[in-house]
């Protein structure tokens, strides 16, 4: 069965949305990545006052990141380190 035009659109359309979302979802994982490997290493007690409560926002919102998410995180910045 053939497509319409407007379904090879349709198609194609989707397919670049798709692309999109999945290139912002690397640049998160990297940033997720990052922010994981930073809350790891970083001792609260040094940080400046005025950065405590971003930083234990940040800690908390990387750890409420499912497992799996994480882990992808955590790749994603062992991979492109370098």
């Amino acid at each position: 069965m053939a497509q319409s035009i407007g379904e090879t659109t349709g198609t194609f359309m989707l397919s670049k949305e798709i692309d999109l979302l999945m290139a912002e979802r690397a640049r998160l994982l990297r940033v997720a990545g990052a922010a994981a490997q930073f809350v790891a290493v970083m001792d609260s007690r040094n940080l400046p006052e005025k950065v405590a409560t971003e930083a234990e926002i940040l800690a908390e919102s990387v750890n409420a990141l499912p497992e799996d998410t994480l882990k992808d995180a955590l790749v994603s910045i062992s991979t492109s380190a370098g």
